[in-house]
């Protein structure tokens, strides 16, 4: 069995750190001549609002959508990652990576941690299922502690 990774996912949650978690997977994914992923979890509008609102929130999704598919384009086309590599999904972070990983043979998950709450990861309170839930390696990359979103 070889050491070397094959498949390497970045997820992100589009704030300015996402450029610097994406830095630190790229020359792992260079080295080990493996194939680079970056993706972005949408959180269902349902679930925010508890999902009894009499009106139809699929144009609000899909507005949510396209804007998440244009920050992540910013964020890696930069580095050469192309649209077939981009992704952004809706569901809960942590569930939703660990079904990327498992169907796209995703041997290393790389995501910011703020170390706030001792391992708290940057994709919040659900972050720390992707760690204990992950199938394979896990790399947190510390970021700044204010998660601000750059314009």
């Amino acid at each position: 069995m070889s050491n070397e990774y094959t498949h390497v996912l970045v997820a992100v949650d589009l704030t300015k750190d996402s450029r610097k978690v994406l830095e630190r997977a790229i020359p792992i994914a260079e080295r080990n001549h493996a194939k680079l992923s970056i993706m972005h979890t949408l959180e269902p509008l349902g679930f925010a609002y508890g999902g009894d609102i009499p009106m139809d929130l699929t144009s609000i999704q899909d507005q949510l959508d396209d804007h998440a598919k244009q920050r992540l384009a910013e964020i890696a086309d930069p580095h050469g990652i192309s649209a077939d590599n981009q992704y952004v999904v809706v569901g809960m972070p942590d569930t939703e990576i660990h079904r990327f990983a498992a169907e796209h043979n995703v041997d290393l998950i790389v995501v910011g941690s703020h170390g706030r709450h001792g391992f708290a990861l940057l994709l919040g309170s659900t972050s720390t299922g992707v760690l204990h839930g992950a199938q394979c390696d896990v790399l947190a990359v510390r970021v700044g502690q204010d998660g601000e979103v750059d314009e």
